[in-house]
Parts: C-alpha cells; structure tokens; sequence
C-alpha cells in the first residue's frame, strides 16, 4: 500500500514540474498549466503525508 501512495504522490509531483516545461517551450496555455499545477498541488498534499518520514520511532532513541 505504501507504494500506491508514493506512486501517486510522485504523479502529484510530476504534475507540478513538467508542465512548466512545456509552458516555457510553448507547447501548453496557461490555463491548463495552471489546472495541472492545482491537480499535482493537491495530489501531493493528500498523499505525502501518509508515507513521508513515515518511520517509527523507539522511545529509546
């Protein structure tokens, strides 16, 4: 399970860096560019917390 979510979340991540890439080349509008960084945003935001630092910790350490 932990690996759907980091797929996922990196999907979110992806959706929030390539598409600038394309706007600077020209190939994507704006107003999709700003769709796909809203969707890659909030991927990222519901998913990454489930499997970031996700470590457990001994009481000890």
């Amino acid at each position: 399970m932990k690996r759907l979510v980091q797929s996922v979340s990196f999907l979110g991540l992806g959706l929030t860096l390539v598409p600038s890439l394309f706007v600077f080349a020209g190939t994507l509008s704006l107003e999709h560019y700003k769709l796909m960084m809203l969707a890659g945003t909030m991927i990222w935001l519901c998913t990454a917390p489930f499997w970031v630092n996700g470590r457990k910790k001994n009481i000890e350490d």
